[in-house]
């Protein structure tokens, strides 16, 4: 067996757009990244707000619970505020400052944890109920019926909680898992806010872990979560990924040991072959697996055995592969909005490879032995696909290159700024602006949609949301996959 040589690292399906060799400005797109989060702020907006188009929204959100539940973010193209989805988001984005954040220019790193607190500030409040925890603000499948700018919303802003002892383990988890997360990334700027979170934290974790079971089980829940962000996959993944991360934040062992003697029973050790908003499995073993690699944490040995098998999965060349790729070269998974597999997997990739660089490790595959190098260019092939090294020679992320997708499914972009049309548009006054073929009239600066179909084949349609959609949790993983490629553009 052999370590990987740099010539055969193209994937074998891989088609060259133009040139032999491209290259991309990695740090505009990076920079652009993370401008998108501006667009998808609900609440009052500061007055440094940076993309002038949108306004204030949502906030009157949690009156008919007598408290305040405005600010963060609208998870895609509409106006709900799913928690689930955001406090992943929220995990994403920490994590990507944690590892990445010295490789970011130091006003992108800054602007990283603005949208990071946009989030955990939110967070916070969804958290500040003693045996409670909000879940969602707002009523999907009535504001799905309309086309209507946040700004103008009249739509019901249901707002959904979970009281002990009903459970809520998959949100309280990743809440507890981005509070923690975030935590360490404000440690040195903000130290007092950092212990804030942490505190918040470990109190979430508490609520998941005591009250077990998934959130959309609640009858009050269900028709508000599901089929949007309905726990598919189960809960025990979160819990998990939540004692993992406050293992990280606090070094304490209660939280190693809760990972070694729950990690069978909540199934730590399942093979499975995605990372995304309801499934945690594979950003968990890498994330534990530093433990084991710098940390000499033997006990823990299983999840970077699961780790090496997730990545074993990504190499075509491997004995053990089985991820999907497009004729072009990107990941594919059935479903929608398929960039959100792209951008985690190159992420995590791309922190595993440095964890294994550290500890100058390789990955037994089988057949191959599988290096740092090779999970680094894998990851780049991702992203340099995403930024237009594609059969449409398309670049899917809004604002970056010179052809990108018009027409993006997404209320704000595609209606009339209320700052140039301060009339007030009704529910289905915006039906026009949603079946119109015009171009979107306002930029989403950043925003990556859901991405081509499996046959690299991607049609500018509003209407087709699986494909023009952008969502929170597309970009998050990028904002760190991109800060590695600005110091690395040209990865060994």
């Amino acid at each position: 067996m052999t370590l990987i040589s740099s010539a055969h690292l193209l994937l074998s399906v891989l088609l060259l757009i133009g040139s032999a060799s491209s290259t991309h400005d990695y740090q505009d797109a990076l920079s652009k990244a993370i401008l998108f989060f501006e667009g998808q702020r609900s609440g009052f907006l500061p007055q440094d707000q940076r993309i002038a188009w949108r306004a204030n929204s949502g906030l009157s959100d949690g009156w008919m619970y007598n408290t305040d539940l405005s600010g963060g973010y609208y998870d895609a193209g509409d106006n709900v505020k799913f928690g689930f989805p955001m406090a992943f988001t929220t995990t994403m984005l920490a994590w990507s400052v944690i590892e990445f954040g010295d490789s970011m220019p130091p006003n992108e790193l800054r602007n990283a944890l603005v949208a990071i607190r946009w989030a955990t500030d939110y967070l916070l409040k969804t958290v500040s109920q003693p045996n409670r925890i909000f879940v969602q603000v707002g009523d999907p499948n009535i504001d799905h019926n309309c086309w209507e700018r946040p700004e103008d919303m009249d739509t019901a802003r249901t707002v959904y909680a979970v009281d002990a002892p009903n459970p809520a383990s998959d949100v309280a988890g990743e809440t507890a898992a981005a509070l923690a997360a975030s935590s360490i990334a404000f440690r040195s700027s903000d130290p007092g806010y950092s212990g804030t979170l942490l505190q918040n934290a470990i109190n979430a974790f508490q609520f998941a872990d005591n009250y077990r079971g998934a959130y959309s089980d609640n009858s009050n829940i269900k028709d508000g979560a599901c089929p949007f962000y309905c726990d598919f996959d189960g809960y025990q993944d979160e819990l998990l990924w939540g004692a993992a991360w406050l293992s990280r934040a606090t070094n304490e062992d209660t939280y190693l040991n809760y990972l070694q003697s729950n990690g069978r029973t909540l199934g730590a050790d399942e093979n499975i072959n995605e990372f995304g908003w309801d499934n945690k499995h594979a950003g968990l073993n890498v994330l534990v697996s530093k433990e084991v690699l710098e940390g000499n944490m033997y006990s823990l040995q299983s999840y970077k055995a699961s780790a090496d098998s997730f990545m074993c999965t990504l190499i075509p060349e491997s004995s053990a592969s089985h991820i999907e790729y497009t004729p072009g070269g990107l990941i594919y998974r059935p479903g929608g909005s398929n960039l959100q597999h792209a951008t985690s997997i190159a992420f995590i990739s791309l922190v595993y490879a440095n964890y294994l660089a550290r500890t100058s490790q390789a990955i037994n595959c089988g057949n191959i032995y599988v290096g740092p190098t090779t999970l680094r260019q894998q990851a780049k092939r991702q992203v340099d696909y995403i930024l237009g090294d594609n059969p449409k020679g398309l670049s899917y992320m809004v604002g970056y290159s010179t052809y990108y997708p018009q027409r993006i499914h997404h209320r704000g972009s595609s209606m009339p700024s209320i700052k140039d049309y301060p009339q007030f548009i009704g529910c289905k006054e915006g039906s026009i602006y949603f079946n119109s073929t015009n171009p979107n009239p306002n930029i989403l600066v950043g925003a990556v949609v859901g991405g081509p179909g499996e046959d690299d084949i991607y049609d500018d349609d509003r209407v087709d949301y699986k494909r023009s959609e952008p969502t929170t949790y597309i970009n998050a993983p990028l904002v760190g996959a991109l800060a590695y490629l600005v110091a690395n553009p040209n990865p060994s």
